[in-house]
């Protein structure tokens, strides 16, 4: 029809690593508030669900994303609450967990979210990030936790498998 497609449509390579290491790791999440940012249809939220969470939080700005998290839940029997607003125009909300896949794309964008996190960071929050070493990941503050092969689509990337990343903050990151 000539419409881009709907980018939280799609298991992005970001949010497929970050949701694996979830579920091969249930202790970073279990028992605690998690955020699930930039959550597209919520695929990461469910894994934190599934690995015992307390509660998830899915954020992103396109409102047709509720929709989609609405139905991922339901299909998977997990509550996920949904926010269409901007969180990055306000501190990071008080949770034990922000996770965010594929958020480092573009660089206005990247900029944003990158000194957002940084800000829950130096308030004790737990960062995980879900990156496949897109253009704008930063090149310092972050550790490697896990490495995956994940398969994806022509429509969004430059490969059917794609090698994706699972980090965490390990300072400021820039």
């Amino acid at each position: 029809m000539g419409l881009p497609p709907p980018f939280w449509a799609f298991a992005w390579a970001g949010g497929q690593g970050l949701a694996r290491w979830l579920l091969d790791h249930p202790e970073e999440v279990a028992g605690k508030r998690v955020l699930d940012f930039a959550a597209g249809s919520g695929l990461v939220g469910v894994a934190a669900i599934k690995a015992g969470a307390a509660s998830v939080l899915c954020a992103d700005i396109d409102p047709f994303c509720g929709a989609a998290v609405a139905l991922n839940a339901q299909a998977n029997n997990t509550p996920l609450a949904f926010t269409a607003a901007d969180l990055l125009d306000a501190p990071p909300p008080e949770v034990d967990v922000i996770c965010a896949g594929d958020v480092f794309y573009e660089r206005p964008m990247a900029e944003r979210v990158l000194a957002w996190l940084n800000l829950a960071a130096g308030r004790g929050t737990r960062i995980l990030v879900g990156d496949p070493l897109r253009t704008y990941f930063p090149k310092s503050g972050f550790d490697l936790l896990a490495e995956y092969a994940v398969p994806t689509t022509r429509e969004l990337e430059d490969s059917a498998v794609k090698r994706t990343r699972v980090w965490t903050v390990s300072g400021a990151a820039t």
